[in-house]
């Protein structure tokens, strides 16, 4: 009795091991585990390194052209020696003209620059040669000689000088004019005009138009006289009309009647060929000619 006891124990132990070991597994199997999302981090810039080799050093020429102050290295990709050029200072400047004018003087023919062949390029960039002898030639001008310098110069200057003498001669031809009126106030040609100027009105009255009495006509006119120096008159002209014909003619009249004049004085002579003299004249109602202003 004991023995099946105790085997009846045994069983439900073991039953309710079984049962309690399958409830933990449900529990463990339903509960389930979460880790936290993980903070922000600010992102930070990127940087890109790129490693290169380092170029190859070559090697300087022995037989340099010329010497640079810095390394020329990737500065053209033309090829052959091109040195480079500056801008030619004063001195040298007048150096090269010095030398250009002694090799005019010495007749030496001036060094002619050789024709570098022309490079023509194409979309394959493909470089070909082009001769000169493909080329039209180009005659050179030839530069005058010193002593065709020197006979141009000369004929230049024997022009001029001809051209100056004869504006010259022109010049001293041409009659010293000088014009008076009644406003004129230096004495010598003031003194001339006043005694001109009473011989005609003494002239005039003497030889009053007999028409202009008639028809009792009178008006004013202004009279250009010029003058020699011998007194004689070179010219007569009505400035300013009467608006009779008749007295216009009768004054230009008067004043031959009155030719010749006085010869000029020697302190005018000197400085005067020919004098203007205008003048305002008066034919008035009483039959008086009158020079006013």
């Amino acid at each position: 009795m004991t023995t099946v006891h105790q085997q009846h124990h045994n069983e439900a132990m073991i039953t309710m091991l079984v049962i309690a070991v399958i409830l933990h597994a449900l529990v463990f199997l339903g509960i389930s585990f979460e880790m936290p999302p993980p903070a922000p981090q600010a992102t930070q810039p990127s940087l890109d390194v790129i490693l290169l080799p380092t170029p190859k050093k070559s090697s300087p020429p022995e037989d340099a052209d010329f010497m640079a102050q810095q390394s020329q290295q990737g500065g053209t990709d033309k090829a052959g020696h091109t040195r480079p050029r500056a801008v030619p200072s004063q001195p040298a400047l007048k150096k090269s003209q010095q030398a250009s004018e002694e090799r005019i003087r010495s007749g030496a023919k001036a060094p002619e620059r050789q024709q570098k062949p022309e490079l023509v390029t194409s979309k394959s960039k493909t470089v070909r040669e082009v001769p000169a002898a493909h080329k039209a030639p180009v005659k050179a001008q030839q530069k005058p000689d010193i002593t065709q310098l020197l006979s141009s110069t000369r004929q230049e200057i024997a022009r001029l000088t001809a051209e100056l003498d004869r504006n010259s001669e022109y010049a001293s031809q041409r009659p010293r004019h000088k014009s008076i009126n009644a406003s004129t106030k230096e004495y010598r040609y003031a003194a001339y005009l006043e005694a001109w100027r009473k011989k005609v009105e003494r002239v005039g009255n003497l030889n009053y138009p007999d028409e202009a009495k008639r028809k009792k006509l009178y008006g004013d006119l202004l009279l250009h006289v010029a003058l020699r120096a011998d007194g004689s008159v070179q010219q007569i002209r009505v400035v300013r009309s009467s608006g009779h014909k008749m007295l216009d003619d009768a004054a230009v009249r008067i004043v031959r009647l009155a030719a010749p004049f006085a010869p000029f004085p020697a302190e005018i002579r000197k400085e005067v060929d020919i004098l203007d003299i205008t003048r305002t004249w008066q034919f008035l109602s009483n039959n008086r000619l009158f020079s006013g202003k």
